[in-house]
C-alpha cells in the first residue's frame, strides 16, 4: 500500500478575491496542478499518457471548505489514488497549511482514447506507475472544521 503524494505551492496575489482569501474555483485548479505533478512524478510527465493515444478526463469532483487560505500562504498539497477501476480512477485531495487543514476532496477521472474521447480501460504501465500512491480508500471527510486532522501518512515527494 502507498502513501499520498505532497507537492507545494504557494498562493498567488491573482488568486484571492476581494476579501483577500483564496476564491473557491481556484482549489479545483489546485487539484489539477497535483495530479499534472503525480503524473510528472510517476511516469515523466502528463505527454507520457497522451502520446500513447490517451487521456483523462472529470467525471465527478467534491471539494469541501475547511478554513481561508489567503495570498502567499505555503500551501501542501496531497493526492492519493483511493480506488482504479476498469476505466475510472479515484483520488483523494487534502490542501493544507502547515498542520491546519484547508479544503479536502476528491475526483474521479476517466481513462478515455484521445481520438474517439471514448472511455478505454486503465492500461497496466498506470497502474503500475501509481502503485506507489495509490492507498485504502479513506472515509468520508469528517463535519467537524475545527477539529485537528489526523496527521496523513508522510507524503512521498515528486523532487
Amino acid at each position: 500500500m502507498g502513501e499520498p503524494f505532497e507537492h507545494k505551492l504557494r498562493v498567488r496575489y491573482v488568486e484571492c478575491d476581494p476579501q483577500g482569501v483564496v476564491f473557491n474555483s481556484h482549489y479545483l485548479a489546485y487539484f489539477d496542478i497535483n495530479i499534472t505533478e503525480l503524473w510528472r512524478a510517476a511516469f515523466g510527465g502528463y505527454s507520457a499518457m497522451t502520446d500513447r493515444g490517451i487521456d483523462l478526463v472529470v467525471a465527478e469532483a467534491q471539494l469541501q471548505f475547511r478554513a481561508p487560505a489567503r495570498f502567499d500562504d505555503e500551501l501542501t498539497l496531497q493526492i492519493a489514488v483511493t480506488r482504479m477501476g476498469n476505466t475510472a480512477i479515484t483520488s483523494s485531495h487534502r490542501i493544507s497549511r502547515g498542520e491546519e487543514l484547508i479544503a479536502e476532496g476528491s475526483e474521479r477521472h476517466v481513462v478515455v482514447a484521445l481520438e474517439t474521447m471514448t472511455k478505454t480501460p486503465i492500461p497496466d504501465w498506470i497502474r503500475d506507475g501509481l502503485d506507489p500512491w495509490t492507498v485504502e480508500e479513506a472515509p468520508g471527510p469528517t463535519r467537524a472544521a475545527s477539529s485537528s486532522p489526523s496527521a496523513p501518512a508522510a507524503p512521498r515527494t515528486g523532487s
